[in-house]
């Protein structure tokens, strides 16, 4: 299986002959075999010149940049490898259709919240004071059914969020404060952890449509923009709970995160170079994570799921089969 590459220092990216060449003053030099590379992830100031992107391009590697505090700036996404112009015509069609936008995204958000719920039942049964969080979040999905536009949907979401951002102070024991979801920027370390989790699960999902005839800009829950790939940020809704929560949760009731893995700059929270190599780890364990899939009958792992949803909208939009959103069952 391929794997995900993360770049934690300054220095050079190049090729060498028919590989990916790294050098930087504090790691050495160091060769990167481009056959067992899904994505690169760039956390530190990095150059690199045209004959590594052709070559980067030429692999279908996508290459993932961060900034100075670990959020995220961008991706170089290769030209597209599986162009299909009757797959991006029916694409559109479904996202300019009122009733079938709103079909699709109510799935997306019935899938986010069902393992959403699943997160915190699994936590209620280890820690008192969580089964108030279980039943408002419960009676705001019984809304779902009769929301009749997308800026509803998007209330219902919000608020199911808050309710489940409010539960996280007692799933990890208080050992971090955190009263409110604050994003641009970070103001602590809970919100520091989940803004990067974010921007990891983001462009994971980025590299998995890649690699479908999907077109990454078309979605239906979020609004199109002209600079970013929205339906990658659709998709990641559904996978946040099951990959990037779950981790984040381990991480601090484990204490193998703890305050000494970030760094404050005025109003700024950020993790340090030592927290995000550790959340690093666990990510990309947790994404080689193999489990039975029910229907297929077979092992996959949870980054094979998110390949899987991508298919699942796909065979949706050809009208093939209704779309049904991952939810959790283990």
């Amino acid at each position: 299986m391929k794997k995900s590459i993360y770049i934690n220092a300054s220095g050079r990216l190049s090729r060498k002959d028919n590989t990916i060449f790294f050098e930087s003053e504090t790691l050495g030099k160091k060769f990167i075999p481009v056959n067992n590379v899904e994505e690169i992830f760039l956390f530190g100031e990095v150059d690199f010149n045209t004959k590594a992107i052709n070559f980067l391009a030429q692999n279908n590697i996508t290459v993932h940049v961060f900034n100075y505090y670990g959020y995220y700036s961008g991706s170089f996404y290769p030209r597209e490898h599986l162009p299909s112009g009757f797959l991006l015509v029916k694409q559109v069609e479904k996202y300019k259709d009122d009733g079938e936008r709103l079909k699709i995204a109510k799935e997306i958000i019935n899938g986010a919240s069902h393992n959403i719920l699943k997160n915190i039942k699994y936590y209620a049964n280890r820690k008192e004071g969580l089964d108030e969080f279980v039943e408002r979040i419960e009676n705001e999905r019984r809304n779902l059914k009769d929301i009749k536009a997308i800026n509803e949907l998007m209330g219902v979401e919000g608020r199911i969020r808050n309710i489940y951002y409010s539960a996280f102070e007692t799933i990890i024991d208080g050992k971090f404060v955190f009263k409110n979801r604050t994003m641009n920027p970070p103001d602590n370390p809970m919100n520091a952890l989940i803004s990067f989790g974010n921007s990891m699960m983001y462009s994971i999902v980025l590299t998995e449509i890649y690699n479908t005839q999907l077109n990454p800009t078309v979605s239906y829950l979020h609004e199109p923009g002209e600079r970013r790939f929205s339906l990658s940020l659709d998709i990641s809704e559904i996978f946040k709970p099951i990959i990037i929560d779950r981790i984040i949760f381990s991480l601090i009731n484990q204490k193998m995160i703890r305050e000494e893995h970030f760094d404050q700059d005025l109003e700024l929270c950020y993790l340090n170079e030592k927290g995000r190599v550790i959340f690093q780890r666990e990510f990309e364990e947790k994404l080689g994570t193999i489990i039975k899939h029910p229907k297929l009958n077979r092992s996959v792992s949870y980054r094979r799921l998110i390949r899987l949803e991508c298919y699942k909208i796909i065979k949706h939009l050809l009208d093939e089969e209704e779309y049904e959103s991952l939810k959790m069952w283990w």
